[in-house]
């Protein structure tokens, strides 16, 4: 596929980076010539330095047969432009666009094709929040991942002494769980990945992802770790945008305090949070920090856009009393510095962003796709399409289907029935099928089993 990604960024180069390993035709987009040629030394792509929403540059870029324009700069208004002329000059098919400002996004009818033609919009701001509000909902979780129009989630939780299936065999699930179906579909141990059989043993601090039906999820959660309370008192860090759509989605179900720097930015935060506690002042004054009672608060949330001062921030908050740290991380190479350590979850925008990307990049019918371990995983979900004779899944039971190395099928969804994927599952034809991709260059294996033969009309 002849992919276009305007912004080389935090967002644009985890893209390009992911695309240009499973054989995609790549060319950034960027102002910044140094930050295209440190792409260049790290991947094979083609780079194009210019303006994106520039028709000239658009043609430099190969835009007269590309497949799909994936605009990521920072600049909504540039992103749009260049949507608009991708569709009026070169009839670019599949047209996908970063927009971050609300007063852009609650307008609806600007995202239409005789307004500007852009056929996916992502707004990582509300990709983060939600992110977050998941994680909240399930204490205890590193990851909280959503398939089949949330019929089905994907968690992640670290193994604690105590956990009633530590130390025992998966095949133990099952007689501990007799109302409750799940399937472990992989664990991280000292950050290698095991693919787990029934003979596998869980160990303390084993990073185990599980999938089941959305009601089974906490029951599930209670036999691998200690129950945690929910959570109610939660201290923001930081007023952008992040921090100001986390507030208003939350402050309706739990305590929220906010701490913004800011002096106007703090005033249009009290004005627009109903609920929410605004402070001003600095995350990272202990004073502050001790004034709040930060003590009896049960999650600490930075979200600035500095790095250093969430870390650090976090750091404080946790060192004060704090239950959980959440921490927002735009540099990759911190994400796996602090994580498990002093902050509990570390949460990188670019990761969360990246799978509502993929999904309309991958062959076949994928319908969902969540990037995980800093993007050398992935959790995929297709649709089954054909029969027996055009379908290399449809018609076959999971133990016969010729899964792709470091794959297992977690789950399958068939109208509203959540089937755990055992081995004696019989695919049927319009399935949903919840996939675990230990190693992400298996990816185009995969998007083969679910492309349909010739045979099928």
């Amino acid at each position: 596929m002849k992919i276009i990604i305007l912004g080389a960024g935090q967002v644009g180069g985890t893209l390009a980076e992911n695309l240009a390993n499973e054989q995609n035709d790549i060319t950034v987009i960027d102002t910044d010539a140094q930050r295209l040629r440190e792409l260049q030394d790290l991947i094979d792509i083609k780079t194009v330095v210019g303006t994106g929403s520039y028709p000239q540059v658009l043609r430099q870029a190969g835009a007269d047969d590309a497949d799909m324009l994936i605009a990521v700069t920072n600049s909504d208004e540039t992103n749009m432009v260049a949507c608009q002329v991708a569709y009026t000059l070169f009839r670019t098919p599949t047209k996908i666009s970063r927009i971050r400002s609300n007063a852009y996004l609650k307008q609806k009818e600007l995202f239409k094709s005789d307004a500007f033609p852009i056929d996916v919009l992502i707004s990582p701001e509300q990709v983060v929040t939600n992110y977050i509000k998941r994680l909240l909902e399930y204490p205890g979780t590193l990851q909280v991942l959503d398939f089949a129009d949330e019929k089905v989630q994907l968690v992640a939780v670290r193994a604690y002494h105590g956990g009633l299936l530590v130390g025992q065999q998966l095949r133990k699930l099952r007689e501990h769980m007799p109302t409750a179906d799940t399937k472990v579909a992989a664990i991280y141990r000292r950050g290698q990945a095991i693919l787990p059989t029934a003979d596998t043993v869980i160990e303390v601090d084993d990073e185990v992802f599980f999938i089941a039906a959305k009601n089974h999820i906490k029951k599930v959660m209670n036999e691998l770790r200690r129950e945690e309370n929910s959570y109610k008192r939660i201290l923001i860090a930081g007023g952008g945008n992040i921090g100001y759509r986390l507030a208003k989605a939350l402050e309706n179900k739990y305590r929220i305090k906010l701490i913004e720097h800011g002096e106007k930015r703090a005033q249009f935060l009290s004005e627009n949070l109903s609920k929410t506690v605004v402070l001003m002042g600095s995350a990272t004054d202990q004073a502050l920090l001790e004034e709040e009672n930060i003590e009896n608060i049960d999650v600490f949330c930075a979200v600035t856009n500095d790095d250093e001062s969430n870390i650090m921030s976090s750091m404080l908050a946790k060192r004060l009393g704090a239950r959980k740290v959440m921490t927002l991380i735009n540099k990759a190479a911190y994400v796996d510095l602090v994580q498990g350590g002093v902050i509990d979850v570390a949460i990188s925008p670019q990761q969360t962003t990246i799978g509502s990307l993929l999904t309309h990049v991958r062959r076949g019918d994928v319908v969902n796709v969540h990037s995980l371990r800093r993007g050398a995983a992935e959790a995929i979900e297709a649709i089954a399409h054909g029969d027996k004779l055009t379908s290399k899944v449809v018609g076959r039971t999971i133990a016969d289907i010729d899964l792709p190395k470091g794959t297992t099928i977690g789950a399958i969804v068939r109208g509203d029935q959540v089937i755990i994927a055992h081995e004696n599952v019989m695919v049927e034809s319009d399935d949903h099928i919840i996939l675990f991709v230990v190693d992400k260059r298996r990816i185009p294996e995969v998007e083969r089993l679910f492309q349909v033969g010739l045979g099928f009309f």
